[in-house]
């Protein structure tokens, strides 16, 4: 049995639940959800590891248009995120529009019907229209480890972390030191008799200036929705001020850096230590981060730092690439995501029958951020040069999410049958792209990160600008761009 619907939207995270509501609050009804997991929220569904956080404060990082002034704190955790888009898919009508466990397997550009025939662990879906919101951080990335297979304790990854292992007074060793990492290692120092962590390269890190609202303040949130918006106003160009370090402007580089510099002689005095927590790259080439806890936990008499990436295990010995070893009993992978080439990809294939994610051998692209040439009547959410290093992703979900109802609107008064970016847009966008980048400390900053493409060197993850030139440039549909056919007329 074939399920059709108009508009078929992959992922209820963020991205896909707010172009679900937006279909819904323009009087669109004929679209379908479907969903891998059972439940709504995307990477605040899947990721529930101990110290779960978001790192940009909540008031910001929220659907503009459905404030909650409940906010616990200023960077709320992890659980509230997650009932914060529950309540959204509830509030809104979007849950009987949903269809969980349902994991597109397949989706095929079908020519001559004009239609994507999605093939899902529920059966086939055919729609006009495909739009896809599965986000930067859904599929958890784990390295290719010598002997991993060995290992005899336990091992799991921080998007996937098993609860049921009992972590009290065991000898634990976490991978990685990024955003995740920084907020699982200061919670297994608690708990461990003995933690060894795995730098592959040293973050940069500021102070968290994170607190408790307080009922006061919630209670005047809930009178006056304007003193939200201010703080959402305020939240966003104090995001926006700290682009400028992006950018490699001196100024602006060197007042982050003394902060960064300032808050880790603060807490680590071990000359040794301290050297081995110093970065070797530019400020803001890899992702900036903020944590009160990471420093104290790194200085703990249980905790060892092993400034070099996990190289193999045997056994229940773990080995750094300095030759190191470790007797382990837990290894949890803090080691991102499958960013820079998202699974989803491989799963989408166009009009030449190519999927897009080898289409996209030379790193991803799209026109707009947006639609990719011989994709036709696909748009990507969270897709190419979306993520920022700065500010909220939100905000650009949004930007995204009003050029498509710009498309539809479009395709609608026009009785358009088919739309397609032009490859000579496309490429002049990119071309755009690539001369933006260039300069900023995500290609000049002498770091490897997974904002640029190892097979190209190209800038394909972030928007290299500020935010709100993204909503400028991209929030807005540009008809100019594309293709379109109009769908025959029928006889009379």
């Amino acid at each position: 049995m074939t399920t059709e619907t108009e508009i078929l939207i992959i992922g209820t995270g963020f991205a896909g639940l707010g172009m679900a509501i937006q279909l819904k609050r323009t009087g669109r009804e004929d679209f379908i959800a479907i969903e891998r997991a059972g439940d709504v929220g995307g990477t605040w569904r899947d990721n529930h590891y101990p110290g779960i956080a978001c790192d940009v404060p909540s008031h910001l990082y929220s659907y503009s248009y459905l404030p909650n002034p409940d906010w616990t704190r200023v960077f709320s955790p992890g659980p509230e995120i997650q009932a914060y888009i529950r309540k959204c898919a509830e509030d809104e009508g979007i849950l009987p529009h949903i269809h969980f466990h349902t994991d597109m397997l397949k989706s095929t550009w079908d020519e001559a019907r004009k239609r994507w025939v999605v093939e899902t662990s529920k059966g086939t879906y055919e729609a006009k229209i495909l739009i896809t919101g599965t986000g930067h951080l859904a599929d958890g990335h784990m390295p290719k480890i010598e002997g991993l297979d060995s290992f005899e304790g336990d091992v799991f990854h921080s998007a996937n972390w098993d609860h049921s292992v009992d972590l009290e007074g065991k000898r634990i060793g976490v991978v990685g030191s990024g955003a995740s990492a920084i907020q699982i290692i200061p919670e297994m120092q608690k708990l461990a008799s003995e933690m060894v962590v795995f730098q592959r390269s040293a973050p940069y890190m500021i102070p968290r200036w994170d607190r408790q609202y307080t009922e006061g303040e919630r209670r005047l949130c809930r009178r006056d929705p304007s003193v939200i918006e201010e703080m959402r106003s305020e939240i966003f160009w104090a995001g926006e001020f700290n682009f400028a370090q992006r950018r490699n402007i001196p100024r602006f580089l060197n007042e982050a850096k003394a902060l960064a510099v300032r808050h880790r002689e603060t807490h680590v005095k071990d000359p040794e230590l301290l050297a081995k927590l110093t970065p070797d790259y530019e400020i803001g080439c890899k992702r900036l981060l903020i944590s009160n806890t990471y420093y104290p936990a790194m200085t703990a008499e249980n905790t060892t730092l092993e400034a070099s990436a996990l190289k193999k295990v045997d056994g229940k010995k773990a080995y750094g690439a300095s030759g190191e070893g470790y007797e382990l009993d837990v290894l949890v992978f803090a080691t991102g995501f499958e960013a820079v080439r998202p699974p989803f990809a491989t799963r989408i294939f166009g009009s030449e029958g190519i999927s897009l994610d080898a289409h996209w051998d030379r790193g991803m692209q799209a026109y707009d951020s947006i639609s990719v040439n011989g994709y036709p009547n696909l748009f990507i959410i969270n897709g190419p040069n979306t993520g920022l290093g700065h500010n909220s992703v939100v905000y650009i979900i949004e930007a995204q999410v009003d050029y498509i109802l710009g498309a539809l609107d479009a395709i609608e008064s026009q009785n358009v049958e088919v739309i397609e970016v032009k490859r000579d847009a496309e490429d002049a966008y990119m071309d755009k792209i690539d001369r933006m980048s260039q300069g900023t400390v995500w290609l000049a900053g002498g770091c490897k990160s997974w904002y640029v493409d190892d097979r190209s060197g190209r800038l394909t993850l972030v928007w290299p600008d500020f935010a709100h030139s993204f909503r400028d440039e991209n929030g807005t549909f540009h008809p100019e761009g594309y293709m379109m056919q109009s769908a025959p007329v029928a006889a009379e």
